[in-house]
């Protein structure tokens, strides 16, 4: 899992005064009550659509009020400008989007300002994959390969740009794809790429086949190469996915991580983020039944989150409803 790091902590108001502040601004949100909520996955290969799908699911039992619904997307990148532009109402991402996209960078149009976490997920392992014919059995040997780097402006894609830049690359170094994690499985099964790097948690379908077929194999990151990452990202952290998880993978295999959040807009009405953080507090089990990753969520990760949280979020650690 992702260790707290200290460079993300927010400086937090007085607490009476807190209280007070958040008293005033519970009940619906700037955009008004609305009975039908989408909640932003990603694509059907990973874990975030059917995890979405559970979650909105208990969402909808547990408020009579509204109905919400799991929406298949590009992604962590595509979720963040489609909450922009009130397109959906909550979203999954990754730290190093939302961190991009509070701040700005390249793969935004500006800054999303009134971005505010919600609830941690867990902790997503980069898979760095090669076919399984490749002599390649780390990271700098993809020079001149072909490598999928996930879909074009994904959370993934984000990733594994910064993967290689680790690892002395740039996009003009290797010969990129641009491929979701099922494209991806398929193309290094049929040998039409030479590696693939998916943020994903563990096990996800596109990576079991991938293996189970024998076209790929899974090599590491190594801890080295993770502390760089961290010198230049502060949101990776060192992590491994454990041995026996996927076919050939017999012993922890150390990789880097970047934590896993739902977000929104600060206009969202305070009451669903109450309802969501009872449900991930109190009803667990219910998503660990739909995958394992589920067991990893923590919700001492939003005292270190990597931008502020919503106001409702304050309410919910003062018991105030």
């Amino acid at each position: 899992m992702v260790g707290k790091k200290t460079y993300f902590h927010w400086v937090k108001t007085p607490i009476l005064a807190l209280t007070v502040s958040l008293l005033a601004c519970s009940g619906d949100g700037a955009g008004g009550p609305s009975n039908f909520l989408s909640l932003g996955t990603a694509g059907t290969g990973g874990i975030w659509y059917p995890l979405g799908g559970a979650m909105a699911s208990l969402l909808s039992i547990a408020d009579e009020n509204r109905t919400y619904t799991a929406e298949v997307t590009g992604g962590a990148v595509e979720n963040i400008n489609r909450i922009r532009a009130g397109q959906i109402d909550l979203a999954f991402s990754t730290a190093n989007t939302v961190y991009d996209a509070y701040f700005g960078s390249e793969d935004f149009d500006g800054t999303v300002p009134n971005l505010r976490v919600l609830a941690p997920l867990y902790a997503n392992p980069t898979h760095v994959l090669v076919s399984a014919g490749s002599d390649a059995q780390r990271v700098e040997d993809f020079r001149g390969l072909r490598v999928s780097v996930g879909a074009p402006g994904s959370g993934t894609e984000q990733i594994s740009k910064r993967i290689l830049e680790a690892h002395g690359l740039t996009y003009q170094d290797v010969n990129v794809r641009y491929l979701t994690f099922n494209e991806s499985a398929s193309a290094l099964r049929d040998r039409a790429i030479d590696a693939a790097i998916i943020s994903v948690g563990y096990p996800a379908a596109a990576i079991l086949e991938a293996t189970a077929t024998g076209g790929a194999r899974l090599i590491p990151i190594t801890p080295s190469r993770t502390a760089d990452l961290m010198n230049l990202y502060p949101y990776f952290g060192p992590g491994e996915i454990p041995g026996g998880v996927y076919p050939g993978v017999d012993e922890p295999l150390a990789t880097a991580v970047v934590l896993n959040w739902i977000v929104a807009g600060e206009e969202l009405e305070n009451d669903i983020v109450l309802n969501l953080l009872d449900l991930m507090a109190n009803d667990r089990q219910a998503l660990e039944r739909v995958h394992d990753m589920a067991s990893q969520i923590d919700l001492a990760f939003l005292e270190d989150p990597p931008i502020p949280v919503h106001p409702a979020v304050e309410l919910w650690w003062l018991g105030i409803r």
